[in-house]
């Protein structure tokens, strides 16, 4: 069994300026700069031979280079429920196209529809029993974050271990824009 995503990894250059708004939350577990990504389709734990016809469905989705903006901030959760804060994502219909062609992949693949509704995001610390005064003002003093265009040319597929202090990703394939 392998637990894998589709994502676009976040540059460099965007990731540093996110870690410098990964300050001000106590207990925040702060995801380091090789962590950042935007999901496209969590996939989750599958078998070998369905992660073989996930890879083949993902090489063949069709679609032109586009960017991105980083913008807002927030979190999922509610009060003392809160467990991860977030950079959002500018509404884009070419990234959403192409999660919706990700979707349809793992569908193709035999992978059931994924139910939750589409909330593409960055996100920047996972978060354990923080006090709901100071998750929103962390969404206050962030909540004007918005980066430069991010060009867009290729997305991946990536393995999730989980560990002690998280999760670890490895790039598993590629996909070129």
């Amino acid at each position: 069994m392998i637990r894998l995503f589709a994502a676009l990894a976040i540059p460099p250059d965007a990731g540093a300026a996110l870690l410098t708004r990964q300050t001000g939350l106590k207990g925040a577990r702060w995801r380091p700069l090789e962590a950042l990504h935007i999901t496209l389709r969590f996939i989750g734990e599958i078998r070998e031979d369905v992660a073989r016809d996930l890879d083949a469905e993902l090489a063949v989705i069709a679609a032109q280079p586009f960017e991105i903006i980083l913008e807002g901030a927030g979190c999922f959760g509610e009060g003392d429920e809160v467990d991860a804060v977030w950079a959002g994502v500018a509404e884009n219909p070419m990234l959403r196209r192409l999660a919706r062609a990700c979707e349809g992949a793992a569908r193709r693949a035999g992978l059931p529809a994924d139910p939750r509704t589409y909330r593409p995001h960055v996100t920047l610390a996972y978060v354990r029993r923080a006090e709901p005064a100071d998750v929103a003002a962390w969404i206050v003093a962030n909540n004007l974050l918005k980066s430069p265009p991010i060009r867009v040319d290729r997305f991946g597929l990536y393995s999730s271990h989980l560990g002690r202090d998280g999760s670890s990703y490895a790039l598993e394939a590629e996909y070129p824009l």
